[in-house]
């Protein structure tokens, strides 16, 4: 799941709870241990570089 926050990024959020806070070595939901899915995480890196030209900013 993606929202933007006051600023406009995107951010992930776990599917199964919508907890923002990721084991990224593992990519698991720190709250409830659910795997984060694969389209999941390229859908929030397409969000991140569209978020990026809208803005200016670079990674």
């Amino acid at each position: 799941m993606i929202f933007h926050n006051p600023q406009g990024a995107p951010e992930l959020a776990c599917d199964e709870c919508g907890c923002r806070w990721f084991d990224r070595i593992n990519n698991t939901c720190y709250e409830c241990g659910a795997a984060v899915p694969p389209q999941s995480i390229e859908e929030f890196q397409k969000a991140l570089g569209e978020h990026y030209e809208r803005t200016g900013h670079k990674p």
